[in-house]
């Protein structure tokens, strides 16, 4: 069951998200059209996982860190560049969350379900992904890697993704009517002027591409146990599609299947980390 569903879920829905961030980017740095943008990176995917070119993979496995360090260092001067909001927005967000209208309507458990989806594709902590990623490292023990693996989700959710929020609401960009990636750029044009928007499209094409590679392997692994290497190809063909796909989807629907996926397989992958809930600590003591 599970691997079924992280075949479906990151080989072909999530993919498709990529694909679309992906061209929205570059729409609203460049003015591209969605299937140029698409086709591009579905001629760079094809290239990799059917050409054996690593080159590519290398280049992204060394650019990447880079970009997030940049990413990381921007969105820190825009807030810094806008500190005085920053008692606002934290007075904002605190309130939307947890006012008494909210309560009342519901709005608290609409804010942590929103949280829990946006956290879930973020960071994949508790699906069940990630475990193919860092079974290939070389580690002291399983427990080392595991706390490599926490430390990541730490990385992810509190400091990128809260200074992305930070960037947005300082800057007051939510009230332009954009969503997804433009309201992102929208905050870097505040600081960094059209800079700002490439830079933005840019760092997303190191990120989703790497991150469209990362998600393929993901899926052939499961695929291979599965079905076997002779499935292999088919499965990858399937992938490519469903990045031609989602490059043209609208955006509501892109998110609606990635978030029903989602929510698919949590549940096989949480019954399992209760299961092994007595491995991991006798790991844990053991380290």
């Amino acid at each position: 069951m599970f691997a079924v569903l992280i075949t479906i879920t990151f080989g072909f829905a999530f993919n498709s998200v990529q694909s679309n961030t992906l061209c929205a980017a570059f729409e609203g740095a460049f003015g591209f059209d969605h299937a140029v943008v698409g086709g591009i990176i579905t001629a760079l995917t094809l290239t990799i996982i059917f050409g054996g070119v690593q080159r590519i993979a290398k280049v992204s496995s060394i650019i990447v860190p880079i970009m997030a360090l940049g990413y990381i260092a921007l969105a820190l001067i825009i807030v810094l560049l806008n500190i005085k909001e920053l008692p606002g927005v934290l007075a904002l967000i605190v309130g939307h969350a947890f006012g008494w209208e909210q309560a009342l309507g519901g709005g608290v458990g609409m804010a942590l379900m929103q949280g829990i989806k946006r956290g879930l594709f973020s960071n994949e902590a508790g699906m069940g992904s990630t475990p193919h990623a860092h079974a290939r490292a070389k580690a002291e023990s399983p427990h080392h890697q595991g706390l490599c693996a926490m430390v990541s989700v730490f990385i992810d959710t509190f400091i990128v993704l809260n200074l992305t929020v930070f960037s947005v609401l300082t800057t007051g960009v939510m009230s332009s009517g954009k969503d997804g990636t433009a309201l992102t750029q929208a905050a870097f044009m505040k600081g960094f002027g059209s800079a700002g928007i490439i830079f933005v499209a840019v760092c997303l094409f190191f990120f989703a591409f790497s991150t469209i590679l990362s998600w393929h392997f993901f899926g052939l692994v499961n695929v291979k146990y599965l079905f076997g290497e002779k499935a292999s190809k088919l499965y990858s063909l399937i992938v490519v599609v469903c990045i031609v796909i989602g490059s043209s989807l609208k955006l509501e629907l892109v998110w609606s299947l990635a978030d029903f996926f989602n929510g698919l397989m949590v549940i096989p992958n949480v019954l399992a980390l209760l299961a092994l809930s007595g491995l991991v600590v006798r790991a844990s003591k053991e380290r």
